[in-house]
């Protein structure tokens, strides 16, 4: 007797891969962060009184780094209602080292590594980024080149499932079967990344 039964796609399902899901992703792939998740970073990490979140969706990010005295810059692509700045296309807009402070998001999955290239050019030298990402953004060949010439700084494994609710979504979703991690780098450092664990 069988104890689990799936289909061709369950095992993709599980890994959280972008194009494999048993559910239809959000249009624009919008998958709001759990504000615990800003918590545990600002636990472990000082950034630039100014904080740029610039795929801030509804604000769940922002709101905490309000709440902890920063000042906070919210757009996104797309308008939703929560408090945020302006709507403002980050990988089309942005401009080379215009930004004096810290760019802090989560990004839409399937244009991460465009969002760490873009951040790591718009700040200023020495201003940090932090990324909430997958582990599965640690993989592939072409990931391997940014993190060569552009180590993170340090990288968070959170020890728990931190959440990530389809449209905002937190009431529906009560679980989550993919590991993250903030992703934190500092404008100009060269040096090794150090892995750490967070709650």
């Amino acid at each position: 007797m069988k104890d689990w039964t799936g289909n061709s796609k369950s095992v993709h399902s599980v890994l959280g891969a972008s194009n494999h899901s048993l559910k239809e992703r959000e249009t624009n792939d919008y998958y709001a962060t759990e504000p615990k998740a800003a918590e545990l970073l600002l636990e472990v990490e000082d950034f630039a009184p100014n904080i740029w979140e610039c795929a801030c969706g509804e604000c769940h990010l922002s709101k905490v780094f309000e709440a902890h005295g920063y000042n906070v810059k919210s757009t996104d692509l797309i308008y939703r209602d929560g408090g945020m700045s302006e709507t403002f296309d980050f990988l089309a807009e942005s401009k080379p080292n215009s930004w004096n402070g810290s760019i802090i998001t989560n990004p839409p999955y399937k244009y991460a590594y465009e969002f760490v290239e873009k951040a790591l050019d718009t700040v200023t030298e020495g201003n940090k980024v932090a990324m909430f990402l997958k582990l599965q953004f640690l993989e592939g060949k072409k990931r391997r080149k940014l993190f060569d010439n552009t180590p993170p700084q340090t990288i968070y494994v959170s020890s728990s499932r931190l959440l990530c609710a389809k449209n905002g979504d937190f009431e529906s979703t009560t679980s989550s079967a993919v590991a993250y991690a903030w992703y934190v780098w500092q404008k100009g450092y060269k040096g090794n990344t150090i892995v750490k664990w967070i709650n």
